[in-house]
């Protein structure tokens, strides 16, 4: 079954991007991006939400990005790239946003291994 491209667009109306967050599923298991919107229809004390999970393999993540339907998922992009590694393709600026660029490694990855060593820099 082929989805017809403007199918996404028609979301962009009817559902507001409430967050996008990612998680590690387990050592060498999945990345999973997830995404809550939230649709306001027939009042705010009904709000219709929904809970997409999108799953990559760790070896390369993957995701095409929400960034040109939702402009606000421009930062939690970003920070899942920075915290996981997962990649989100057609993302303008993708790029590091917690951790400097020279950072080696994903942090929030549950095989992930910390340096032993801490810098502080910029402390006055």
């Amino acid at each position: 079954m082929r989805q017809d491209p403007r199918d996404v667009y028609v979301l962009e109306f009817i559902y507001i991007l409430k967050f996008n967050t990612a998680y590690d599923v387990a050592p060498n298991g999945l990345l999973v991006s997830v995404y809550h919107l939230t649709r306001i229809e027939y009042g705010v004390d009904q709000p219709e939400e929904v809970c997409i999970k999108v799953f990559a393999p760790r070896s390369n993540p993957r995701i095409p990005s929400v960034f040109w339907v939702w402009k606000s998922s421009d930062f939690q992009e970003r920070e899942s790239y920075d915290m996981l590694g997962i990649s989100y393709e057609n993302h303008p600026r993708l790029k590091r946003i917690l951790m400097p660029e020279s950072w080696i490694g994903w942090p929030l990855r549950k095989d992930y291994i910390a340096p032993n060593f801490y810098e502080i820099q910029d402390a006055h």
